[in-house]
């Protein structure tokens, strides 16, 4: 299935799946930052608490927390979509599942929050998706740049390409 209409945007929707990763694994070390002063928070006593309490790093690491589900969930439908319109198929590759993994680990650590304050095993089983998420979202990050690397080298006629399928087009078209 080809999308004409979307065959100019086509050479930007691959690159804005991959651009939009990297800003949301900036925002996911973000959420751990914000994670880590919460815990600061909960375990500080007197006047150092006071002052931690100010930063209301619960709130904004529930907030982040919540954009990045959303984002990264929408990031993972992105992908899968643009590999489809460029390469007629869903490729399947370790990237690939490192993604749906991803979208697992931060849906089910979402889904523990409502638990998380009547069981402290409860988030420290959060802490550990969410970790093990970071490790696997920079997996992603690094095999990403090397699948928009070998989607931008040149072609023989030096034409560049994003894609092996978009790179047939232009030889069919001259």
């Amino acid at each position: 299935m080809r999308l004409e209409g979307l065959a100019a945007f086509q050479p930007y929707l691959s690159f804005f799946h991959p651009a939009a990763m990297w800003v949301l694994f900036g925002v996911a070390l973000y959420a751990l930052y914000l994670g880590v002063q919460v815990r600061r928070t909960r375990l500080a006593d007197g006047d150092c608490k006071k002052e931690l309490v100010k930063g209301r790093f619960a709130v904004r690491h529930h907030q982040i927390g919540s954009i990045l589900l959303a984002l990264l969930v929408l990031g993972a439908i992105g992908g899968i979509t643009v590999t489809y319109l460029n390469n007629g198929k869903v490729v399947i590759s370790p990237h690939l599942f490192a993604g749906l993994g991803i979208v697992g680990l931060i849906s089910t650590s979402a889904a523990l929050v409502p638990f998380m304050q009547k069981h402290d095993w409860v988030r420290s089983v959060h802490v550990m998706l969410n970790l093990i998420l970071l490790g696997l979202f920079g997996w992603q990050a690094v095999t990403g740049v090397q699948i928009v690397q070998k989607d931008c080298k040149p072609d023989d006629d030096k034409q560049y390409s994003v894609n092996s399928s978009h790179h047939q087009e232009l030889e069919h078209s001259n």
